[in-house]
């Protein structure tokens, strides 16, 4: 699987450094060298070449920083009280690095999937097979859906392109609204999916099932963006609710059987995972995955990098875990520990062990040694459950296949799990609680799987007979924290509840606390004080600055993009 992977992979690499140079006018402007290049695009091999690094380079600058700083920074999964502090204060303005990041590597993808489209269109020869050319063209179209998936949630209304060089000269491109983009992704996915193989062609590439569990995401947005009066469009619920029930019993996949084992390498295009961004290890900048450099806590665990000592699990987060209670009537004191799996693999807490990772430590001698990583016990008033969750640890625990900033695990776009809990949310709908029987199961199996019991009653004494919206946004929260989902699914309630989105926001605790364990290490249970010299806890969110700024740049170059938003449909 490791050496199929790099085939597809590192060729299509090779070929896009041969065709392209990338232009920093990522918004209109394509790459001038590639468009010439009419002898690329002789057979299979360089056609599908020339889609590979969709799946990769094209999304390195968001993976990097900008995925988590969107996902889990702003929406108050992660902590961040000194770098990156106006990111997750949510007055980030167009001059953040991150803001600019995430937008320009968004429109790069953008440009890249309409360069691909246009290229195999126009250059590719009788040789090339007509399902090839098919579902690469669909492969691009994808990815180009998936780029505007997150603008379109990130930013608000946005510019729909789909020709780079037909607009290559304009001045005046303006934003479209958002429920004329989520017709437009709907209607895309909808044609994708039946241009997509129902098996992979490649190890990682996407398929028919990839695309329709898309279209499950998609609905579920437009059923919001499209709500009248707070109410979610039924019909979009209903096509939700269809692709999520098609892809759980007709893809072939399979939840993973612990939750553990999602991100214990090598885990890559395991059978829960629907559609994965493919990293990698390389010296190149580019092909490999960069952001478990700045998530690790330390050097301890990474190689020469490691620089996310302080960073780590917010107070709202960790106060979600079953078994972590309120102690006493000040709200300043939560304590205990849970069965939760996803806890322990998500963040970590003082003396836990994770032995698939070699820490560095410091013997009683003075000397420096290796042993299975422990978390260490910060007996501050300050300190941080850093990240785990996509943290690989040293070259020695992945083959020999990390550096500095390099690293070759994948990063999960779309998985089964998120399939469960869509059906659920849309079987609920606009109702208060729902009893259907298989939505509830897989509410449960969610719950199950990261080793909880199911759902229960009021009195504690069995197993719920319903569920409610609270029920799947906890465990959406906990399943998906630090997989850069969270301020997408705030986005998603703002279409048709935006008091309760804001809420969530305004409501939530960003500030400093200490951890301490019961023993160290093994402990078996954990106090979490918050630091009550820090004041900074929490934020003010508004309808106002809810949507991140438009880069300062784009702006200047493009007045247009500041006027009012225009229906994609009737403006072409």
């Amino acid at each position: 699987m490791k050496i199929y992977k790099y085939n597809w992979l590192i060729i299509g690499l090779i070929g896009l450094f041969m065709l392209t140079n990338c232009s920093e006018d990522n918004l209109v402007r394509p790459p001038e060298d590639a468009l010439t290049d009419v002898d690329f695009y002789k057979t299979n091999e360089e056609v599908l070449a020339a889609t590979a690094p969709l799946y990769s380079r094209m999304w390195f600058d968001y993976n990097d920083k900008a995925s988590y700083s969107i996902g889990d920074l702003r929406s108050g999964i992660m902590m961040a009280p000194w770098n990156s502090r106006e990111f997750g204060a949510f007055n980030a303005n167009g001059d953040n690095s991150e803001v600019i990041a995430g937008w320009n590597a968004f429109f790069t993808v953008v440009q890249q999937s309409n360069l691909a489209i246009r290229n195999i269109n126009t250059y590719a020869t009788e040789a090339v097979s007509d399902d090839i050319k098919k579902m690469a063209i669909a492969e691009a179209r994808f990815m180009r859906a998936c780029a505007y998936r997150n603008l379109v949630l990130a930013w608000g209304p946005v510019p729909i392109i789909t020709d780079n060089i037909e607009i290559m000269n304009s001045t005046d491109i303006r934003r479209n609204t958002a429920t004329s983009i989520w017709r437009f992704l709907t209607s895309e996915m909808r044609s994708i999916a039946e241009d997509l193989p129902d098996q992979p062609y490649a190890t990682g590439r996407i398929t028919r099932y990839s695309a329709e569990g898309m279209l499950a995401r998609f609905y579920l947005s437009r059923a919001g963006a499209e709500a009248v009066g707070g109410e979610r469009n039924q019909m979009y619920l209903d096509s939700a609710k269809y692709y999520a029930q098609h892809v759980i019993e007709n893809s072939g996949k399979s939840l993973m059987e612990d939750y553990r084992s999602l991100f214990l390498f090598p885990y890559d295009n395991n059978n829960e995972s629907l559609f994965e961004l493919q990293w990698v290890y390389s010296n190149a900048w580019g092909p490999s995955n960069s952001a478990p450099a700045y998530l690790a806590y330390s050097s301890d665990i990474g190689n020469g990098d490691g620089w996310g000592g302080a960073y780590g699990a917010s107070w709202y987060v960790i106060s979600q875990y079953e078994g972590i209670n309120p102690i006493g009537t000040t709200g300043d004191t939560i304590k205990g520990a849970t069965l939760d799996t996803r806890l322990y693999n998500t963040f970590m807490l003082p003396g836990a062990h994770y032995p698939e990772i070699t820490q560095d430590y410091t013997t009683d001698d003075g000397t420096v040694g290796q042993r299975e990583c422990i978390y260490p016990n910060n007996t501050s008033d300050a300190s941080f459950a850093c990240t785990k969750k996509y943290i690989v640890g040293k070259a020695v625990d992945v083959g020999g296949e990390a550096s500095s900033q390099h690293y070759p695990n994948n990063t999960y776009m779309l998985r089964l799990a998120e399939l469960y809990l869509i059906y659920a949310e849309a079987t609920l709908g606009n109702n208060e609680q729902s009893s259907d029987a298989t939505a509830l199961d897989y509410v449960n199996t969610i719950r199950r799987r990261a080793g909880l019991n199911n759902l229960a009653n009021d009195a504690g004494t069995g197993d719920r007979s319903y569920f409610t919206a609270d029920d799947i946004f906890k465990e959406r929260t906990l399943e998906f924290a630090m997989e850069s989902m969270f301020m997408y699914d705030l986005s998603n309630i703002f279409y048709y509840d935006k008091a309760r989105a804001l809420s969530i926001l305004n409501n939530q605790d960003r500030g400093l606390f200490a951890i301490y364990p019961d023993v160290f290490p093994d402990p078996n249970s954990w106090t979490f004080v918050k630091t009550s010299w820090h004041t900074e806890r929490s934020i003010n969110a508004t309808e106002g600055n809810f949507y991140l700024p438009i880069p300062t740049a784009d702006l200047g170059g493009m007045p247009s993009l500041s006027e009012d938003p225009v229906d994609y449909y009737s403006s072409n």
